[in-house]
């Protein structure tokens, strides 16, 4: 060591002993931004940001980074915006006491003094990527930063940390008010992130985010997109992909590219627009350059591409490589084989010029290969690219990886990276409009990316970025360490993202409600939405949907008025608008669903439903009309243009069209009608005997008969039975348009076996029966919770397991949130190896069967995508101590990019799939639509199990491949009584459930 070496060690030993005295330890900062280390009251030894009317000046040296010296003036408005008073900033080196520094390690003059001094220990941020340190030393505050990135974070992270949110642009979050700030004494660090490039992709931003801008900025142009640069940089984030939708960012506006490398943010462009050039710079030279075709054209598209690299390559950049079609198709029709015999000189080529413009190694030079749609094909061919270009897995366009970072590559020099859509435009539906995308799921599917080694780069499609905020949020702060929010810390971070926003008092039912909304908006996504998806006529099902959503939407109204009036706006944006809406347009169509079968049963309440299905339509108009026209004093103009209800191929329709509705005339007089639950016909007038489904003890139902009028005026009813065990919620009523008997079983009055009655109603000499039948036997005597009935179908939650084995390897977890209910159960770890059955995690029910020989079981598993290709995904199902079944479910995927191919099993034949894909069908009111497991968000796997006698049985769920996540499990699903979700769950002995 030598003595200027040795003397910088000393005196940092020194430094930091002195540090000592002042704290116990490092703080490290977790995800959680609230403040851990801001104060709003004195505190002895704390740094005075802001006390007694004094603002601490900050001070830069002039020779820093501009994006530095930026945001420490960012800073100094922060501070203002918190306290009233802004923070002078001052670019010199001579500093006064009592003030923030702020600097680069090796750049600033003023850290690098402190560092020599032995001030301040740098040694675990020192080389790092992106970390940065904050300490009180003396009557200072440090922000030394590893590098320019980090500087900036950890300005930005005091600016969080005072009150003023990431979004205070972006979704017009005020800040938290207070006229005194100190930072408490310590040391707090941020280490370098987990996943090294983290940045979004503006997309399909016509005509929202593109009208948006031009009527607040004038175009797509630095004026906006300063404000994207500088909200990346406040959530941590480094990376973006410019909007493209007939944009071209270096050339609509030549101060895009020096702003975004003054501000720090690393620049690429999209997985089909090669060598930083925009598509739209090829299609307005399409006569110059000629064909986009490297077969025939190559000496004019390598100028081109030579050209883009000249432009860029003094900014920071992640060069994409490779080609694809003219736009975002395929290459050619020429073939796998020829396309990829061609892209092997295209890369060729690029590397080359790579190499010319850089004059270095192109391994020296960050490059990026998509492995997106048909390249995946490529990519599974054995077509490969060097080590040190990193490969870009993606996602199947709705959000489910299509690989597992496969384990030839894991060591690669370039890395993985995974291109991820939270936004869509395009196969296999649109997904544009709001959120649908629940933080569980995020954080299931990020976290499988991350534990198989994807960790380079995650680049998200967020559309329009409004409006995405929350998952946007939360994806940038997962990115930077996905240690730090495991499963059952989902809840935890949308309510501390609820409490960064708008305060503690209502975080939590904030929190439940945009996850409540994004959840259902899963169930079926806004725009692949119609009529035929839930049942009315079985389980309750359209009913329970339409309770939920008008829960949701009437909490966000009731709370909208106890919200500070300075947040209303943020309000609106972030929770009011999107559960409001998302509310609306799901409850219009379950309207329509109604209107639909009561027209065709004649009732005259069909008119109601349609009324409702229309108003909800006008609502959802005059939401989006405030948002664009009102809202932050018509700063958001533009922004809610997306059309979304209405479509009927993958594409936007041309505006917003309600579903189809049915006028009902109503007959010249009062005429009775019934409609029974489990049926879509109606009596008078259909030709089988009405009849309720069959009553059980297990289940112990209530079931609904309808009384509806078919024509004008009203009616008076008498409803009877012969049987003393049938039991009716009233004998008689007055019908102007519907009335609803509720029927359920006295089951003290019956005997064991089989009960058949009858309740007839009568409209003067108009009268209809209605067939009750009941099974009844001694209940199963049990220890402990288990599942069954006598009579059909019933279902059970994973999570309402009796056991839980760990296996050698791997152990089931419950995953909190995810799905469409309470909870999914997944592996831990996801890098698991496969298990054998002896090996295997196993998940037992207790279930109960009333009689021998086979039964369904149907296993409803999350939609994940074959993600690693060479041993399957695979979940095996046994019946007490059977011999498992294996069921590989790479057996009739869908395939985003293919074909469709239905599993010839119970749960697809109930829901009748269809030829085409992506097509609904009415088969009105009773729930049946065509299965699709991209749209359901659920895949069904089938297996036959033996039951050999009746009584109590083990059903045994095992783990063989670990990136199964379980979430449902249908025993003998009824194709009589179909449903989207399946019949509800009944525990029995719930008492005793886990």
């Amino acid at each position: 060591m030598s003595t200027p070496t040795k003397k910088r060690f000393i005196l940092s030993l020194l430094g930091v002993m002195a540090s000592l005295t002042l704290f116990s330890q490092t703080e490290k900062i977790a995800f959680q931004t609230s403040s851990p280390y801001i104060l709003n009251s004195f505190s002895e030894k704390a740094f005075p940001l802001v006390a007694e009317g004094h603002v601490a000046s900050i001070y830069v040296d002039p020779q820093e980074w501009k994006g530095v010296i930026r945001a420490a003036k960012d800073l100094g408005d922060d501070i203002r915006k918190v306290s009233g008073k802004a923070a002078e900033v001052i670019e010199n080196t001579e500093i006064k006491a009592g003030s923030v520094l702020v600097g680069t390690i090796g750049k600033s003059r003023i850290i690098d003094r402190l560092i020599e001094e032995g001030q301040i220990d740098i040694s675990e941020i020192e080389g790092q990527w992106e970390s940065f340190l904050i300490q009180t030393v003396g009557d200072h505050l440090v922000v030394a930063g590893s590098d320019k990135r980090g500087t900036i974070y950890g300005i930005y992270d005091i600016s969080e940390k005072i009150g003023v949110s990431p979004w205070y642009f972006w979704a017009d979050v005020p800040p938290r008010k207070s006229n005194t700030l100190y930072v408490q004494a310590g040391r707090y660090l941020q280490e370098s992130p987990k996943v090294k490039y983290r940045g979004i992709f503006i997309n399909d931003e016509e005509p929202s985010f593109g009208g948006w801008s031009k009527a607040q900025f004038g175009g797509v142009n630095a004026k906006m997109y300063v404000h994207m640069f500088e909200l990346l940089l406040r959530l941590k984030a480094n990376y973006l992909w410019p909007a493209m939708w007939g944009k071209a960012f270096n050339e609509d506006d030549p101060m895009n590219p020096v702003l975004a490398d003054e501000y720090g943010i690393v620049m690429g462009t999209s997985h089909h627009e090669p060598m930083m050039r925009a598509h739209q710079e090829y299609t307005k030279r399409r006569k110059e350059v000629g064909p986009w075709d490297y077969s025939v054209n190559k000496e004019k598209l390598d100028q081109f591409f030579l050209e883009g690299l000249e432009r860029n390559k003094n900014y920071d950049n992640m060069i994409t490589i490779g080609m694809r079609g003219d736009g975002d198709v395929a290459m050619s029709d020429g073939g796998d084989e020829e396309n990829m015999k061609t892209l092997y000189k295209v890369i060729e080529g690029q590397r080359q010029i790579i190499e010319k413009v850089y004059e270095k190694d192109p391994e020296e030079v960050p490059q990026l290969w998509a492995i997106f749609t048909e390249v995946q094909r490529y990519y599974d061919a054995g077509f490969t690219v060097p080590d040190d270009v990193m490969l870009l897995l993606c996602d199947n366009n709705w959000g489910y990886i299509r690989r597992i970072a496969p384990p030839k590559e894991r060591e690669r020099k370039g890395g993985l990276g995974l291109y991820y859509h939270i936004d869509m435009n395009g196969g296999p539906w649109n997904d544009r409009w709001v959120n649908t995308t629940t933080i569980p799921k995020l954080r299931e599917q990020f976290h499988l990316a991350y534990q198989t080694g994807i960790d380079k780069l995650w680049v998200v499609n967020v559309g329009d970025l409004k409006p995405k905020e929350l998952p946007i949020d939360f994806i940038m702060r997962y990115a930077w360490n996905p240690d730090a929010i495991p499963a059952d810390r989902t809840w935890a971070y949308t309510v501390d993202w609820a409490t960064r926003l708008f305060g503690e008092t209502y975080a939590e039912e904030i929190a439940d409600i945009v996850s409540k909304y994004n959840k259902y908006n899963l169930w079926r996504k806004p725009e692949a939405q119609a009529t035929s998806i839930f049942s009315v006529v079985n389980h309750l099902e359209a009913d329970r949907v339409i309770e939920l959503w008008r829960d949701v939407a009437s909490r966000a109204e009731a709370l909208a008025p106890k919200i500070a009036p300075e947040m209303q706006d943020a309000y609106y944006q972030l929770v009011l608008y999107p559960a409001k809406a998302s509310a609306g347009v799901g409850e219009m169509y379950l309207a329509a669903a109604k209107n639909n079968l009561y027209a065709a049963q004649g009732r005259i309440s069909a008119n109601d439903y349609a009324a409702r299905a229309r108003a909800l339509f006008e609502v959802d108009n005059q939401l989006s009309t405030y948002y664009n026209d009102q809202l932050s004093g018509g700063k958001w103009k533009n922004m809610m243009s997306d059309i979304h209800i209405g479509y009927v191929n993958w594409f936007m329709p041309e505006k917003n069209v309600l579903p189809e509705l049915i006028e009902v005339t109503p007959l010249d007089r009062p005429h009775m009608g019934i409609a029974v639950e489990g049926s879509a016909l109606a009596w008078p007038g259909a030709t089988e005997q009405a009849e309720l489904p069959l009553f059980d003890v297990l289940k112990n139902q209530r079931y609904y008969i309808d009384i509806f009028n078919r024509g004008t005026g009203s009616f008076e009813f008498s409803a009877k039975t012969k049987q003393p065990w049938i039991k009716l919620n009233k004998q008689k009523g007055h019908v102007e348009k519907e009335e609803r008997l509720h029927v359920w079983v006295d089951w003290d009055l019956l005997l064991d076996g089989t009960s058949e009655g009858f309740i007839e109603i009568k409209q003067g000499k108009n009268k209809t029966s209605v067939k009750v039948q009941a099974v009844k036997q001694p209940l199963p005597r049990v220890s402990g919770h288990y599942f069954g009935n006598l009579t059909g179908e019933f279902s059970i939650p994973a999570n309402k397991y009796n056991a839980n084995i760990a296996g050698k390897n791997a152990r089931w977890i419950e995953l909190p949130d995810l799905g469409r209910a309470e909870a999914c159960m997944g592996i831990s770890p996801v890098t698991a190896s496969s298990a054998t059955i002896e090996d295997a995690p196993t998940l037992e029910y207790t279930v109960f069967f009333p009689e021998a020989g086979n039964a369904i079981v149907c296993l409803g598993i999350l939609p994940t995508q074959d993600v690693y290709p060479e041993r399957g995904l695979r979940i095996a199902v046994a019946l007490d101590n059977e011999t498992p079944q294996t069921i590989d479910a790479r057996k009739g995927l869908i395939d985003t990019f293919g074909e469709y191919t239905p599993q010839n099993l119970s749960m697809s034949k109930v829901l009748q799939p269809l030829p085409k894909p992506n097509k609904e069908i009415a088969f009105i009111g009773t729930g049946q639509h065509r299965r699709n497991e991209v749209f359901d968000n659920l895949r069904w796997l089938d297996a036959e199990v033996e039951v050999k006698t009746p009584g109590i049985h083990t059903l045994k769920i095992y783990m063989v491949d670990p990136e199964i996540v379980l979430e449902n499990i249908i025993v003998n699903p009824d194709n009589k009584y179909p449903s989207y979700f399946g019949i509800p769950p009944l525990l029995h002995n719930a008492s005793e459930s886990k």
